[in-house]
């Protein structure tokens, strides 16, 4: 039952956000967060005009990659564009001219990855290939069981070297009562959370 409440509360902050959305004009619809780069993406670096240095590249788990002329590139928590800047501004000395224009895209997601451990079905860690927030990571668990203590959810982040408790209230979304529901409530999952359900 708390199962079937669980799924329920999901489609219906999702039904609601989709109704929400589609009242507004297309100039006032947001998109999601900026994708930051992760430990384990796949990086696809193309200098056009240039097939030497083309490649599919894997961050590794300091964050960083190897790339050729540019030497080691800090990658983590960065954009794909300030990788391309980067990129660009290493390779400047490299060309009498114009250096070609640098594109720098996420080809796997892979690296954002976050674990759901506790009172849940499916107790692991997730590679959802999008950004999910608390109340959809759940979900992806499997839902709470019958003896979960659904209003005592923590997510534990690294921030540095110290460890931030956030307390979401999830509470009422997940015995059914979405009313009160907000992105302050159900914040997104950041790479690397764990998500604690007592």
């Amino acid at each position: 039952m708390r199962m079937m409440t669980c799924i329920a509360a999901a489609a219906l902050f999702a039904c609601s956000w989709s109704a929400v959305s589609a009242q507004q004009s297309p100039s006032t619809l947001q998109a999601g967060p900026a994708y930051r780069i992760n430990p384990g993406d796949e990086l696809e670096v193309m200098v056009w005009g240039d097939e030497r240095l083309q490649r599919t590249v894997r961050v590794l788990p300091d964050g960083s990659f190897a790339f050729p002329l540019a030497g080691q590139i800090v990658a983590a928590g960065q954009l794909p564009a300030d990788l391309e800047r980067y990129i660009t501004a290493a390779l400047r000395p490299q060309y009498r001219g114009e250096v070609p224009q640098v594109t720098v895209s996420v080809k796997n997601p892979s690296g954002y990855q976050f674990s759901v451990i506790g009172k849940v079905k499916s107790p692991g860690t997730f590679t959802p290939g999008r950004y999910v927030n608390a109340l959809e990571a759940i979900g992806i668990a499997g839902g709470p069981t019958e003896f979960a203590d659904v209003s005592s959810v923590t997510i534990l982040r690294k921030n540095g070297q110290q460890m931030q408790f956030l307390r979401p209230k999830l509470g009422a979304a997940l015995k059914g009562d979405v009313s009160h529901l907000s992105g302050l409530n159900a914040p997104l999952i950041q790479s690397g959370d764990t998500l604690v359900m007592p």
